[in-house]
């Protein structure tokens, strides 16, 4: 089956913007899962998962409003969480699917919170991987030092060794992994080079307004879904106390931790994709 590339119009607060997915699996295959990527990542990030999966699953992995092949906004006062959901909702009428299972790493776990937390929710199960309702004033700090900066690369290789420093809690990936990784979350620009695949503008998004703490547990106790979580077992994202109060309250997921990576495993071991399929399937 393979993947194949898509796109489709949705609109923002100024104007339509033009959103890019991957399409795996039987298109016909009732059961969707839709995967969504972190605050400066792409869909192509799932490539490994949607591949081990798509026997069994349809998965639709989009590139988010300012990544990948998608658009930038308009206006940058779009690159915030309920535009995304909306796009999100605007894919499912293109698929023309009623209910969803959500995998969400980082801000793609924060949207299907939103998304899982509201009356009629079309996400039967829920998996987020690092994030919880509540993440603290200090690892958002650390995301907001490097968000936007836009570096300029000579060389795969060069955006290669970038992802390897800033995204060492990724865990203990292999070349050919990093090399993928490198490879889908650049883009070229004129005159030579590389860049990062994301619109620079995300990062002053990001930080216009004062970095607080996020306490989103009102929404987490709304959600009546079945819900995995995920958390790299290093991570300052998602800590344990975060992690295991989850399992106590809302909706009561169930939390599987991973050594040797922190925030967020990436998804592309053996191990951590058959926990995801074993979690969705039975």
């Amino acid at each position: 089956m393979g993947m194949s590339r898509h796109s489709f119009l949705a609109l923002g607060s100024q104007a339509f913007h033009r959103l890019a997915y991957v399409d795996w699996g039987a298109p016909r295959n009732p059961r969707v899962l839709v995967c969504y990527h972190g605050l400066t990542r792409t869909g192509r990030d799932f490539d490994y998962l949607a591949a081990a999966l798509e026997d069994t699953y349809r998965i639709v992995c989009p590139d988010v409003l300012g990544r990948g092949a998608s658009a930038w906004a308009a206006a940058a006062k779009d690159y915030q969480t309920w535009q995304y959901v909306a796009d999100a909702t605007a894919l499912m009428a293109r698929l023309d699917v009623e209910t969803v299972d959500w995998l969400g790493t980082s801000l793609g776990g924060l949207m299907g919170l939103f998304a899982a937390s509201l009356p009629g929710s079309p996400i039967r199960r829920l998996v987020l991987n690092d994030i919880g309702p509540f993440v603290a004033k200090a690892p958002l700090e650390r995301i907001a030092s490097y968000v936007g900066g836009d570096p300029r690369f000579p060389d795969i290789a060069a955006v290669e060794q970038y992802h390897r420093t800033v995204h060492a809690p990724f865990g203990n990936l292999s070349d050919a992994e990093w090399r993928h990784l490198a490879t889908h979350n650049a883009r070229p620009v004129d005159g030579g080079g590389f860049a990062l695949a994301y619109d620079p503008a995300i990062g002053a998004a990001f930080r216009a307004s004062p970095i607080a703490d996020v306490d989103l547990w009102a929404l987490w106790d709304r959600i009546e879904c079945p819900v995995l979580v995920l958390r790299g077992a290093e991570s300052d994202l998602l800590t344990r106390e975060v992690a295991e109060e989850m399992t106590q309250r809302g909706p009561r997921a169930r939390l599987i931790e991973f050594a040797g990576c922190g925030h967020a495993p990436a998804l592309m071991a053996a191990e951590q994709i058959a926990t995801v399929r074993d979690w969705l399937l039975g």
